[in-house]
């Protein structure tokens, strides 16, 4: 308490190499997932612009270009984006044949086995919807740039895998732990 023109002035010192750390002072499991990140957005500082790179009828990414190259992600976007198309012209349809489709049935089995058909319908609609959702954060993924790599260990999740199914985030190693943790939460 004596002399209160002294001021304090707290500096913040940065941790050993630039990443955070959890409270045990451990690096974060999300350290090589974030510095592939900075190395993406070095490599592709200005994605938002369309590529002047033109795929051939028929290309599929191969193993032997480096991986999550220009066409890789040109093929991946264009591949989301007719996924995506697909699935709102399919959500259009649906909702036209609901409309129409809403007349009153005098027989009560026919009114039943109605609302049944337009309930399941509605709930893949909602699926799709998520679907929707999920393809929408891999396209800001490509662009950017880090879409290709497990979200967990920061490493490529492979081609096949992708190609299956694009909007994956995690490598099937990743996504095989995650499985096996969800199976073991669940049996409790």
């Amino acid at each position: 308490m004596g002399n209160s023109s002294r001021r304090m002035t707290i500096k913040k010192v940065p941790r050993k190499g630039g990443h955070k750390t959890g409270m045990n002072g451990s690096g974060s499991g999300r350290s090589a997932l974030n510095s592939k990140k900075t190395a993406a957005r070095a490599r592709g500082k200005n994605r938002s612009r369309q590529s002047s790179i033109i795929l051939p009828d028929g290309y599929r990414p191969s193993e032997n270009e480096p991986f999550m190259n220009e066409r890789h992600r040109i093929y991946f976007r264009n591949k989301l984006v007719a996924w995506k198309e697909e699935i709102v012209r399919q959500n259009r349809e649906t909702l036209h044949i609901l409309v129409e489709d809403s007349a009153q049935h005098a027989d009560l089995a026919d009114r039943a086995t109605s609302e049944t058909d337009r309930a399941l319908e509605l709930r893949a609609r909602d699926r799709q919807r998520k679907l929707i959702a999920k393809i929408d954060a891999a396209l800001a993924r490509i662009e950017e740039g880090t879409y290709g790599f497990c979200e967990e260990t920061g490493e490529p999740i492979g081609l096949k895998r992708l190609d299956a199914r694009p909007i994956a985030t995690l490598s099937l190693e990743a996504q095989e732990r995650h499985e096996r943790r969800e199976k073991v939460f669940r049996e409790d």
